[in-house]
């Protein structure tokens, strides 16, 4: 009989209990509840009950408490306001909220504490708390969105207001900078922003806007600051029941300012997580929070030397940049004269880019490390000669650089002359005879000037434009090639011959074929293709006009043209140990040659159409720095060539639609080209060897065209992998790589569009690359016929 009762009183007791525990629900709390404890279980909801407010348990079970603004009946982290802008500040059982007989709100820790409500919350004696739709909690002219902690919500303005992450350590400021420490700027917005939407649209100033990853559903969302001082916005995912991130500031959490200790080096993989470690010649235990410390201490500073880092970047409070250091030893021999100096970074770009990174009086640290292959500069740490420690941050620095240097050479002086008298003696004598005959002849001259002047190109005694290139003679050339038996390449307007002259320059001869107009012309045209300078363009040297040859010297560019390595591996007997393209210098190569195109459209003093943009037009140089060939050449062909290739002119498979249909031909033509090479620079296929294959698998179907095909997998099938090139398909991270190819493919699409005004200008291609322009969705390219009946 015990027993029995004392299991009908526990489930009585256990019953009571359960009663007690249930939430009460308001919708307001005015005077009249006064006053709310935490042991009330009491909770303010929104008039749809899609936010609710009120004492909310640090941790289930805990006994410290906030009083928060969080969504209602969702997981995982739904806290979106709180009295607390701090993680280590709480409340706790004893806490109140009351409401005056003044109308003031207080909110106290104790009975007799102070008032810990953020801001000014008098109000009246009818002032009541209450919670809108929106998550915005209000009481008199009091609002919770005037005061956010980390958390902005939809429709809640953003301009005027200060976001702080949890930890107190970062601040999202202005509405445009993320900060840490309170002055330690990491990232900054191009636009300030303004207002979160419910569809997932941020709109900015100046007209700007970004959109989430998940635009478009009214769905449960939020712009926040985490702990780990990156500003994400989430999105809740109904089916999933769970938040996930659309949208980040920052890809790479080593930017962020504060995520390592001192001396310590922040890598990551590229997703929301990263690790700290330390470099060669430091150690720590815990190198996140308490940084790496020297193993052998610098006593000497004449014996130290230097650890190469690639792709490592350090800070420090006093950086000097040294305009004066043109190489690494002049770089390193400055830091090591500076007994303040941690080390440098030096960067390989021609030009002795070199930062010494010193200490100053209170600060011995390098701070804010990181690896990123996107570092143009190499660190080198200095440390104590005895440091047997190995670099463990090796790159291909060395190999590939990452910009294009401009090189400039100059040919070696002649030697000394034994005979300097002689040589006066004769030119005194020739510039005499050249007076007097000038005297003798000078009436004769201008009675038989077209006579004059016909003798005169007939001897070559026509003098060139001032600035002009070098005139070359046939036999300087002719001994250069070794009569011209050496030939690297052959195109429609002649074949191109390797030649060493003598002052040991190595140069492209070109002779051309079917060159219309006299040597005067040819001068002038000449002239101006010389005149043509742009890092992306093949540099004249200079030119041969005699018996009848018309020459061209060019320099030399070593790697040869881009076909050999885009599709080396599907030529037979093609040089398989060329090394394979990454998707970088894929990238690089794409935006110098639209840079040359549009320095050829829109910035020469005459305009030029290249005519004839495809992959064996494009050169490479040692460190793979694209150079435009064969460029303005156009207009040294004859009248009847010109007729003759006006329904063909350029590569088939390259050609716009206009030279098919007889259109008026523009500087359109070649932004179609480039669009083509584009799309062959990511396949790594030509479009007529795809035509082939992808035609035969589709056959009975309607005609399969390279650009519609790559419009299909892009903006219908959403998959660009499947058009990648299988040599570096591996290697393709749709984090790091996929802005820079969805770029490249969206700007080829929109340059092969068929009419010539749809397509954009070559500068604003460029701008399209670079990503400074917006680009929008194009319309699918629509296929053209070369044929007489099926042309359209």
């Amino acid at each position: 009989m015990n027993t029995i009762f004392f299991i009908f009183f526990f489930f009585l007791f256990n019953s009571l209990i359960s009663v007690q525990a249930q939430t009460k629900t308001i919708r307001s709390f005015s005077s009249s509840n006064s006053p709310w404890r935490p042991n009330q279980n009491q909770t303010l909801l929104s008039p749809n009950s899609t936010f609710a407010a009120g004492f909310k348990p640090k941790s289930p079970g805990s006994n410290r408490f906030t009083f928060s603004i969080w969504y209602q009946n969702v997981t995982g982290n739904d806290v979106v306001w709180s009295t607390d802008k701090n993680d280590m500040s709480f409340l706790t059982n004893s806490a109140v909220l009351t409401i005056t007989s003044s109308g003031e709100l207080r909110l106290r820790n104790s009975s007799t504490g102070s008032n810990l409500w953020p801001g000014n919350t008098t109000g009246n004696l009818n002032s009541s708390l209450t919670l809108t739709e929106d998550g915005n909690l209000v009481f008199g002219k009091w609002e919770s969105f005037k005061f956010p902690t980390d958390t902005i919500l939809p429709n809640q303005n953003i301009s005027n207001t200060e976001l702080v992450s949890g930890n107190g350590k970062f601040t999202f400021r202005n509405a445009t900078d993320l900060v840490f420490n309170s002055s330690d700027q990491y990232w900054r917005a191009n636009n300030a922003f303004l207002r979160l939407g419910s569809d997932g649209k941020v709109e900015q100033e100046n007209s700007a806007s970004l959109i989430t990853s998940d635009f478009g559903p009214n769905l449960k969302r939020r712009l926040t600051l985490d702990n780990d001082g990156n500003l994400r916005i989430y999105g809740f995912d109904p089916d999933l029941r769970e938040w996930t991130e659309v949208w980040h500031a920052t890809h790479e959490l080593c930017t962020i300012h504060g995520t390592c200790g001192a001396n310590a080096i922040c890598t990551s993989d590229g997703s929301n997580s990263s690790s700290c470690v330390c470099p060669p010649g430091f150690a720590g235990e815990n190198p996140k929070e308490n940084g790496c410390q020297r193993k052998i201490q610098i006593m000497d500073l004449q014996k130290t030397k230097y650890i190469r880092l690639d792709y490592v970047n350090f800070t420090t409070s006093n950086e000097v940049s040294l305009s004066g250091a043109t190489n690494l030893s002049d770089c390193e021999l400055n830091c090591t004269r500076n007994r303040d100096c941690l080390g440098f970074m030096f960067k390989y770009d021609g030009r002795g880019s070199c930062v010494l990174k010193n200490k100053n009086d209170s600060d011995n640290r390098l701070v804010n490390g990181f690896w990123s292959p996107g570092t143009e500069s190499a660190m080198f740490l200095r440390v104590d000669e005895s440091e047997t420690d190995q670099s463990n941050f090796k790159g291909m620095t060395e190999i590939l650089e990452t910009t294009c240097p401009i090189k400039i050479e100059l040919p070696l002086p002649p030697d000394d002359s034994n005979t300097t008298t002689r040589n006066i003696v004769i030119i005194c004598t020739l510039f005499a005879a050249e007076l007097i005959s000038g005297a003798l002849f000078f009436y004769a001259f201008l009675k038989k000037y077209i006579k004059y002047r016909d003798m005169a190109r007939t001897l070559g005694l026509e003098l060139l434009p001032a600035g002009g290139p070098k005139r070359f003679s046939y036999a300087e050339l002719k001994t250069a090639t070794k009569d011209f038996s050496d030939r690297i390449g052959q195109g429609a307007f002649g074949d191109v011959y390797k030649g060493e002259l003598t002052d040991h320059r190595v140069v492209a001869v070109k002779c051309l074929k079917n060159v219309a107009g006299g040597e005067p012309d040819f001068w002038a045209e000449v002239t101006i293709i010389a005149r043509m300078h742009h890092l992306n363009l093949v540099r004249l040297w200079g030119f041969c006009a005699e018996k009848g040859q018309r020459i061209l010297v060019y320099e030399f560019v070593p790697n040869g043209s881009l076909d050999r390595y885009l599709f080396s591996s599907k030529r037979a007997g093609s040089d398989q140990s060329k090394p394979v393209l990454d998707w970088n210098i894929r990238y690089r190569i794409a935006l110098g040659v639209a840079r040359s195109i549009a320095y050829l459209h829109e910035e020469c003093l005459e305009w030029v159409l290249h005519c004839d943009i495809k992959p064996e037009n494009i050169l490479l140089g040692d460190d793979f720095c694209p150079k435009i060939s064969d460029f303005g050449l156009s207009k040294l062909r004859k009248k009847e060539d010109m007729v003759s290739l006006s329904k063909i002119r350029g590569t088939r498979g390259y050609m716009a639609p206009e030279w098919v249909k007889s259109d008026t031909i523009t500087a359109k033509a070649d932004v179609y080209s480039f669009g083509m090479v584009l799309l062959e620079l990511v396949t790594g296929r030509r479009n007529s060897e795809i035509q082939e294959e992808e035609g035969s698998v589709k056959e009975g179907s309607e005609v399969w065209y390279f650009p519609a095909w790559a419009f299909d997998k892009v903006y219908r099938e959403v998959n660009v992998e499947d058009i990648l090139d299988n040599q570096i398909k591996q290697s393709y991270d749709s984090r790091a790589h996929y802005d820079m190819v969805n770029r490249m493919v969206q700007t080829a699409l929109w340059c092969l569009q068929s009419r010539p005004e749809i397509r954009p200008s070559m500068g604003k291609v460029a701008k399209m690359l670079e990503g400074t322009v917006e680009i929008t969705q194009p319309s699918k390219p629509t296929i053209f016929f070369l044929g007489g009946d099926d042309e359209q």
